[in-house]
């Protein structure tokens, strides 16, 4: 039974329960398919791309110790691999493919028309939970409905993880080789701006460096998780989420790696550890909300009434907002730091997003697509989730009076300014007192070459809260 590997955002192959399945089944040939026209409608970064790219290097090189040869296809759009697959397996005489379940609307789609397609062919098509921890509809309510709210959603999969605990999966062993050569891996896609080596070099490819990453993070850093990683100026988180994205490292190998450093427990001991496997539940959260809500996939808020929310057109304030220029120096310095990285420190996506929706009153939708086209961690369900709690708009989200102050938040979590000196260098001669708040500075020692504050903070915090007031009903708080 010749099986097919369809290679998506699971760019590993240690702990990959399709790969295993298909090796398993019978002798195996993989494929990766590329669809610039669709990553580009999706608001792919370029260097998201680029890093999937490099890592379909790596996954060559490692596929080659198992004798599973990579084939790269093409299909502009989603709705052409059907077809494309189908050829695949005529040509290769394939009895069954075997994937990795993604969620979201459009892959769901996407899969069953692959599905129905390959079955009329008399072709098998197997997907395997492998992405999330818990299969969506096997974590609801006692109502039997999706969960709302974190804490509730957490509590549960905590019952889960302590009734059975998901196992990694064993390495394949290698198969018999194949009389078929891999396909070369392009460097770039069309549509998809180059990336320069030295970005490329803050993110290298391959298990390899995704199991060094976080095997560091689980031995020395993840203990004071809890009181480093609201720091940007400080290495305190793992730094690993584009690997989990692109699924060169899996979220069970993320799991037993906190577990290793907290005597197997998730839920109590060490405060850092739990603080982590909480985020990876937050991940596993928002998932479960794209298959349960599905209108969140479609551009629309979780809360409906939350769309008639007034909010403003204003493109000046939001191009200064995407340069970093705001007048603000945290709110500058982390945008900044997205544009040259490809990677934003998750306290200052809150402080950004909070300030877009809320001092600038400008729809959550645009910073949603502007972090998508720039974030190299870019991933739908978290993206979506992330900026609708800042909007207020999201499931358990921050309620619309809760307005970040950006001046308080730097003060508080980058107390020095050694975060905003490394990115916003024509700030680097003030002191720690004055760095926060450059515009009350005149005269000699003054930052001419730094913009005013765009708004004030205080009106513009008022103004958001009419804003959301003016709307029917109670569920905005």
């Amino acid at each position: 039974m010749q099986q097919l590997m369809w290679f998506r955002n699971d760019l590993r192959i240690h702990d990959n329960t399709a790969l295993h399945a298909a090796l398993q089944a019978g002798p195996t040939v993989a494929v990766f398919i590329i669809s610039p026209a669709q990553w580009l409608s999706h608001h792919d970064a370029a260097c998201k791309i680029d890093f999937i790219l490099r890592n379909l290097v790596e996954l060559e090189h490692s596929l080659r110790t198992l004798n599973v040869p990579l084939l790269i296809r093409y299909a502009d759009y989603w709705h052409q691999i059907p077809q494309v697959l189908t050829q695949v397996c005529q040509e290769l005489n394939i009895s069954a493919v075997q994937v990795n379940t993604e969620y979201g609307i459009y892959e769901s789609q996407r899969d069953i028309a692959v599905g129905t397609d390959l079955v009329d062919q008399g072709i098998l098509f197997h997907s395997h939970l492998d992405r999330i921890l818990f299969k969506p509809g096997t974590v609801l309510t006692q109502s039997g409905t999706y969960f709302k709210v974190f804490s509730q959603f957490r509590k549960v999969c905590y019952q889960y993880l302590y009734e059975q605990l998901p196992q990694c999966i064993d390495t394949p062993r290698p198969q018999a080789a194949l009389a078929l050569e891999s396909d070369a891996i392009p460097t770039e896609v069309a549509g998809f701006a180059s990336i320069d080596t030295a970005r490329q070099a803050l993110w290298p490819a391959g298990e390899k460096v995704a199991q060094q990453r976080l095997d560091v993070f689980a031995k020395s850093t993840i203990s004071a998780y809890d009181e480093q990683r609201d720091l940007p100026a400080k290495a305190g988180t793992s730094q690993i989420s584009s690997y989990l994205v692109s699924g060169v490292v899996s979220i069970r190998q993320c799991l037993h790696a906190a577990l290793s450093a907290n005597q197997g427990e998730f839920a109590t001991g060490n405060t850092g550890v739990v603080t982590w496997v909480s985020e990876l539940l937050w991940r596993e959260f928002y998932v479960h909300i794209l298959v349960g809500y599905p209108h969140v996939s479609r551009h629309r808020a979780f809360k409906p009434d939350t769309e008639a929310v007034a909010w403003r057109d204003a493109p000046k304030e939001l191009l200064a907002w995407q340069e970093g220029r705001t007048g603000f120096p945290i709110i500058d310095a982390a945008m900044r730091q997205l544009l040259a990285t490809g990677w934003m420190h998750n306290r200052l996506r809150m402080i950004v997003a909070m300030f877009l929706t809320k001092n600038l009153l400008i729809d959550w939708r645009e910073g949603e697509r502007f972090f998508m086209q720039h974030l190299i961690d870019g991933c739908l369900a978290a993206n979506n989730g992330g900026w609708q709690w800042s909007a207020s708009t999201g499931t358990d989200a921050s309620p619309y009076f809760r307005i970040f102050n950006p001046i308080s938040q730097s003060k508080r979590f980058d107390p020095n300014g050694d975060f905003i000196r490394r990115w916003v260098p024509e700030l680097k001669h003030l002191s720690a007192k004055e760095i926060h708040q450059p515009k009350l500075l005149s005269g000699l020692f003054g930052t001419a070459d730094y913009p005013k504050p765009l708004v004030d903070l205080s009106a513009t915090r008022q103004r958001a809260i009419a804003a959301f007031k003016e709307l029917n009903g109670a569920s905005t708080t």
